[in-house]
């Protein structure tokens, strides 16, 4: 799939992936052989019902879970592990509480031993991108929930990632906030382009984000449909076919057991 030219070769790849866990003798699948491919740059958001399995899929490509069967492969390179090339954003940003915002976001370049005048250039920013110049000195518990948002993802973008997967990270912010998010992340995304999977249950936030959305069923999880979410840039939520598309896409998700 190719749009306004941006996107290339596949960067993210599932083939036949299922996984399954085993506790107290009993096994549960949650992952059932799910196949997708994600373009380079290209942003594409899970969407789907509560616990379906989207954060599995996030850890799997992330490497924090290994798959049961299948192969998950980034940027050619079979999944083993966590690695560099893979930045994670969460609901619960786990920011160092005794470093400072510049502290946070300079922190992987720091512990790759790259020279301080680089890694603070390189933070500064990434710090200023996401409107948190002046907060530079800042400790987490001086800033507000969407502030340590943007310090997770000003950290995640500065170690320069290939991909960002990013789970339900605007999940615990208050309306307001979290449309203000949703609008800072796809500028942020439109002038630092990566590869993303975004896992939402918010149907809004999927459509006004994704160029493409993977709509999965109950668990274990399987690919239902894709859309292709051909708005322009940036997206209003009440455009007739943004309504139009929230509505399709929500009469087809499966009710949550």
């Amino acid at each position: 799939m190719e749009q306004n030219g941006r996107l290339g070769h596949s960067v993210i790849s599932l083939d036949r992936v299922t996984k399954r866990f085993e506790s107290a003798g009993r096994v549960k699948e949650v992952v059932d052989n799910v196949s997708l491919e994600v373009k380079e740059n290209e942003f594409v958001v899970l969407f789907g019902p509560g616990q379906c399995g989207k954060t599995t899929m996030i850890n799997l490509i992330a490497g924090l879970e290994l798959v049961t069967e299948g192969t998950v492969t980034v940027d050619g390179k079979k999944v083993e592990g966590p690695g560099a090339d893979r930045g994670v954003v969460y609901q619960t940003t786990a920011l160092f509480p005794f470093c400072t915002v510049m502290g946070n976001v300079e922190f992987g370049p720091k512990s790759r031993g790259i020279d301080k005048k680089t890694r603070r250039e390189r933070a500064q920013y990434f710090i200023d991108l996401v409107g948190l110049q002046g907060f530079e000195n800042s400790f987490p518990n001086q800033l507000s929930g969407g502030m340590r948002q943007r310090v997770g993802i000003a950290r995640a973008y500065c170690n320069d990632p290939k991909v960002m997967l990013m789970d339900e990270p605007f999940g615990h912010l208050d309306a307001q906030t979290r449309y203000m998010m949703e609008e800072e992340l796809e500028k942020i995304w439109q002038k630092e382009k990566r590869t993303v999977v975004f896992v939402t249950n918010n149907i809004e936030e999927a459509v006004y984000l994704a160029d493409r959305i993977i709509l999965l069923t109950n668990c274990p999880t399987t690919i239902k449909k894709e859309y292709a979410v051909d708005l322009p840039r940036p997206r209003s939520y009440v455009d007739p076919e943004f309504l139009r598309l929230r509505k399709e896409i929500l009469d087809n998700t499966d009710e949550t057991l």
